[in-house]
């Protein structure tokens, strides 16, 4: 691959904003410059932002191209390409597709489909496919029966470098005792029980939490950890649920429904991971702590993008606008090195010599910010 000079770029580095030059040498980057280049071959960026190809640590944004509609099932091939062009065009370089291991209904879709999902992700990498790097991200229902079948099956997949762990039946994290009218009306909206059968189905998930989730919980994080898997938590509420993913060893804090959640897990050194969407549609769609108020708090470690691609290069942006103590370097590696790191991905995430050239050009247009190209290893992907 020949040598490739970006100049004329804003370049959002790990803590500063500086104008400058790139250069990319054997997909890496290879130096950089607070100067402008002079060379007849340099491409002018025409004073745009150049920043590190964002890191997507959990999307389920393929779910909707395997079944665009209820009942109607898409070829594996074609759902990865749709997916990973959506992905692409928003920035994101780097994925991790969130594949459901279990669910609160035993034979629902996201079960039926797992292993074609699976495989199909799997397939196109190794086919090369792909424009984006796409890893696995194992989302493991700790409250269901099955669980520990399907996670011995997949975790000793290549692809799988992020775990994590949730419970979302009643009375736990997302739907606390007090918040178990509001699981009732919707899982009673969702599935069409009538009162009686709404009533089995809670006991029978609440026998399951209490059966499952506490040993599944620690048999996981134990066989990650010993893998130098990086794990997660999902939807922790309280100090004690903080604590014990600390004790667990995880890295990762998802989606913390409140302050006193997040706060401890940022301080016990987890990184806080919120929805972009919380921050583009000013707060959470399910009542919980809203990202912004994290990021007033200095509490917000990590973005995701998680239904939505595109709200992650906008979120970041709008952090860096909003009464906070985030820079735009700052809000910036909220959705490229942070991520990174926490999975344990050195080798990318920021604009330093050595690391990746996976890079974004943004032209910030007065109402939103624009990709302008996307580059995956020093070759132009969008």
């Amino acid at each position: 691959m020949k040598e490739q000079i970006l100049t004329n770029a804003k370049l959002i580095l790990a803590d500063e904003v500086v104008n400058g030059s790139l250069v990319i040498r054997d997909g890496k980057i290879a130096d950089i410059d607070t100067r402008n280049s002079q060379l007849p071959q340099a491409d002018d960026l025409s004073g745009d932002y150049l920043m590190p190809g964002m890191v997507e640590l959990h999307t389920d944004n393929q779910e909707k191209y395997f079944t665009p509609r209820p009942k109607v099932d898409y070829p594996g091939h074609l759902a990865m390409a749709t997916h990973d062009a959506q992905l692409i065009a928003a920035g994101i370089t780097t994925s991790f597709d969130s594949v459901a291991l279990g669910d609160i209904v035993g034979d629902s879709t996201r079960v039926e489909k797992l292993d074609a999902m699976i495989k199909a992700i799997v397939a196109s990498e190794k086919a090369g496919t792909n424009r984006a790097s796409h890893f696995l991200h194992l989302r493991c229902e700790v409250s269901f029966p099955g669980l520990m079948e399907f996670f011995e099956r997949y975790i000793g997949e290549d692809l799988v470098k992020l775990v994590s762990v949730m419970d979302h039946a009643p009375g736990q994290r997302q739907f606390p005792p007090e918040n178990i009218p509001k699981y009732r009306e919707y899982y009673q909206g969702k599935y069409g029980f009538s009162d009686a059968e709404m009533d089995v189905f809670i006991t029978e998930q609440q026998a399951n939490s209490a059966q499952y989730a506490d040993r599944f919980r620690r048999t996981i994080c134990e066989v990650c950890n010993d893998r130098g898997i990086a794990t997660a938590s999902h939807d922790d509420a309280t100090l004690a649920h903080a604590q014990e993913s600390a004790e667990l060893g995880m890295q990762v804090a998802e989606f913390t429904t409140t302050l006193e959640a997040a706060r401890a897990s940022h301080e016990l050194g987890l990184k806080v991971l919120m929805g972009a969407p919380n921050v583009v549609r000013g707060g959470s769609h399910s009542g919980n702590i809203a990202a912004a108020e994290l990021a007033r708090e200095g509490v917000l470690d990590i973005l995701s993008s998680d239904y939505y691609p595109s709200a992650l290069l906008q979120a970041a942006f709008m952090v860096a606008k909003q009464d906070n103590g985030y820079t735009l370097a700052d809000a910036i590696a909220l959705v490229t090195r942070n991520p990174a790191q926490a999975s344990n991905l050195f080798d990318r995430g920021e604009l330093k010599t050595g690391l990746r050239a996976d890079l974004v050009q943004v032209h910030r247009h007065a109402v939103m910010p624009l990709i302008q190209r996307t580059w995956r290893e020093g070759r132009r992907v969008f």
